[in-house]
């Protein structure tokens, strides 16, 4: 079967953040943004294979799966743990071209541990189940401790940075108690086809919306005709 032809335009693709969904206040006001532009933005649900069974790999999967064929290309926007997916999936998958990455979760399990403490760190490894608030059903869930042995060994396997080389925008505040803005800049730093925006915000960005869509637009431009921004900008 011959390979299916390329697109017109790249997909757009939202990848929301741990214990939240595709219906997330910042997706869906992007989304809203920018179909102004006549550009769809996919919002997809990375709650796979489900909250409790919450799988990295499943995760990926499923990213893998919206890019489309072969010679569909894909920009990924990334939130949290969804902007750490969106670039350990660029840093295999030639078919992303660019990413837009908030607040990414860089040292998923290094900033997970320090948050919890020593001690709900060892129950959840005891137990096997950490109790969290669901973001997107409005209550108390819990999430499997498979998880971060996904990330463990992957971090292992890869490197715990990912060896991103497409062009890159990262916005994160410079308040976020989440993922601590530092791993940004110690990522960023030294990469040319990376650009860090830093905001006075949280882990949310709620506040930072309309800096967010200014900097996407800008950043994104090479992609709304169409073009591969590869062609445009260069990696290290």
């Amino acid at each position: 079967m011959n390979a299916p032809p390329p697109t017109s335009a790249p997909r757009w693709l939202y990848l929301h953040g741990f214990a939240s969904g595709p219906a997330s206040a910042k997706g869906v006001w992007l989304d809203a943004h920018w179909a102004k532009q006549g550009i769809p933005l996919q919002r997809l649900n990375l709650r796979v294979p489900s909250l409790e069974h919450l799988g990295l790999h499943a995760m990926l999967d499923t990213v893998r799966d919206a890019l489309g064929g072969p010679q569909d290309r894909a920009v990924l926007i990334g939130s949290s743990l969804g902007g750490l997916v969106a670039a350990r999936t660029a840093e295999q998958d030639a078919r992303v071209g660019a990413l837009v990455l908030l607040a990414p979760a860089f040292h998923f399990v290094e900033q997970l541990q320090r948050r919890m403490g020593p001690t709900a760190w060892a129950d959840w490894k005891r137990t096997g189940f950490l109790e969290t608030d669901d973001h997107a059903e409005k209550r108390r869930a819990r999430v499997h401790h498979g998880i971060v042995e996904e990330a463990q060994a992957m971090d292992a396997k890869r490197g715990v940075w990912p060896d991103v080389r497409v062009p890159t925008l990262i916005v994160h505040g410079r308040k976020d108690d989440t993922c601590d803005v530092r791993y940004s800049r110690e990522w960023a730093q030294g990469k040319r086809h990376v650009r860090l925006v830093e905001v006075d915000d949280g882990h949310e960005l709620t506040a930072s919306l309309e800096r967010i869509a200014q900097e996407a637009d800008a950043f994104l431009t090479p992609w709304r005709g169409g073009a591969d921004p590869r062609q445009v900008f260069t990696a290290d």
